[in-house]
Order: structure tokens, then sequence, then C-alpha cells
């Protein structure tokens, strides 16, 4: 059965601020939470790690479908880490949240992954909406989720991805509630990052993914309701990896848990 995290932990015991101490923090256990309000300065990814046999075609499905799984990062077969992301990073402790699926069905959700991961495994990182967020409220976007202490809700579509071997399904997208005026700044300003997903894929529209209800988000977490004068803004979202690893029903797959992501050393752009 799946576990239920907290988004964040009252008086963290070390410096929010830095990767590297968020990542010791997350492999401790000292911090359990959303690493949506962590290391803001630096960019965090989503979690995919996939036998060998089939690294090949994850990732040609990820580039033909660039705008929901921007490649970050693509380990080594077996190995925990992806250097040129941080020094010291081992994929299978550092997230604090994972989901193991087997078959294509949700085997587990550990905070440490160590013990289902194998040597074939192929691990990738794939850009995230936590890290336009930071460039986002840089820029004067208020983000009210944030300041709620939420994190942006994600909702299954009716628009298919495009499929590449086993890996196939709907698109994932996250939403934002913003003001009109802070809608049009955060397309402009998302359009020039595309390695963390770009410009949204809608605005105000809901019904143009085929989302009926606000209130049913996927995976049942984030902002979901709408105050007076806010449109509903939708980016693709990561988690549509999870969707293609249900469909390719592999023996084993091993995700990040929701809003649980990789914190990496890279900087985000200060423009």
């Amino acid at each position: 059965m799946a576990q239920s995290y907290p988004i964040d932990i009252p008086s963290p015991d070390f410096d929010v601020g830095d990767p590297a101490a968020t990542r010791r923090a997350i492999r401790d256990g000292r911090f359990t939470g959303f690493t949506n309000l962590v290391a803001r300065d630096f960019v965090q990814g989503n979690l995919v790690a996939v036998p060998e046999a089939h690294a090949d075609a994850f990732e040609l499905y990820c580039r033909s479908n660039p705008q929901a799984l921007p490649i970050l990062g693509r380990s080594e077969p077996g190995s925990r880490t992806i250097p040129a992301l941080a020094a010291d990073l081992d994929l299978a402790r550092d997230t604090g949240g994972y989901m193991v699926f087997r078959d294509g069905e949700l085997a587990e959700t550990p905070r440490d992954a160590s013990h289902a991961w194998r040597d074939d495994l192929v691990s990738f990182v794939l850009g995230c909406s936590f890290s336009f967020e930071a460039i986002l409220q840089a820029h004067g976007v208020r983000l009210r989720h944030l300041d709620e202490g939420n994190v942006s809700a994600m909702y299954e579509t009716t628009r298919d991805t495009v499929p590449v071997g086993p890996f196939s399904g709907k698109l994932i997208v996250s939403m934002r509630a913003l003001s009109p005026t802070d809608a049009i700044r955060a397309t402009i300003l998302s359009a020039r990052y595309p390695r963390y997903h770009g410009a949204p894929v809608s605005l105000g529209l809901p019904e143009d993914l085929g989302i009926a209800d606000l209130a049913n988000s996927y995976g049942g977490h984030g902002l979901t309701r709408l105050n007076p004068g806010e449109l509903p803004v939708f980016w693709a979202c990561g988690a549509t990896g999870q969707n293609a690893m249900r469909n390719a029903r592999l023996p084993l797959c091993i995700t990040h848990y929701k809003a649980h992501m990789v914190v990496t050393d890279l900087r985000l752009p200060k423009d």
C-alpha cells in the first residue's frame, strides 16, 4: 500500500538552500518532505530507472516527447549516480520517496530503494517544474500553492504521447492557479526553459485536455481550488513517465514518489 508523505518538517536541522546538505538530510531520514521548498536555486528532476535492455527505447520515448520528458542525465548501467548532476548523488536513497513497479503494478513505495536496485538498471533524471517555479517567483509571479505550503496539482489528460517500443500513455500535466497577468508572464518566462518543460500546454481550458474536474488530481494531492480571478495553467509533467512505466509492464522499474525529486548541484539560471 502506498505511504503518505508530509509536505515539510518543522525546524529543519540542515541548510535548506544547500543541495548537498539537503541530499544528506534526505539520505539520513532527517528530511522526509516534498522538495519544492528546498534547494530553490538548484535544478530538480524526476527519476526513472529501467532495465538496461529497455534503456535506449526509453531514451527515444523521452526524446519523442521532450516537453514532458526532457532528459537532464542518464546513468551508466548499475550506477546509482550521475556525476554530471552531483558528485555525491545516490539515486537509490536521495529522493526520500520511491515507487517500485513490477510488471506494471505499483509494488511498494519505500523511502529507500537500495533493496530493489539491480545491477542492470539505467537511471534517467528528467526536467521538473519545481525548477521553473523558483524562476517564476524570482520574476514576481505569485504561486499561491507555495504561499499555502502546498504543491502544484497534477492531472491525467486525454492526450496521447508518442509511443516508442513498450512505452506509451497519456500526457500528465501539472497545474498552477494564476491571475491572468501572471499567466501571461509565466508563459513567456517558462518558454525560455525547455529543460524544465517549457511553455504551458494549455491556459485556462481544462476541458481542452479532457480534465473534467480540477478536484480530482492525479495522485490525489496539490492545490486544486481556484480563487475568483484565477486561471488554471497547465504544463507538461514528468509524471508522464510513470504512466509509461505502467503501460510498458517491465519486470522492474523505479521512479521517484510524487513531489520527492532528485536534487542536483546544477544552478538555475539567473536571467
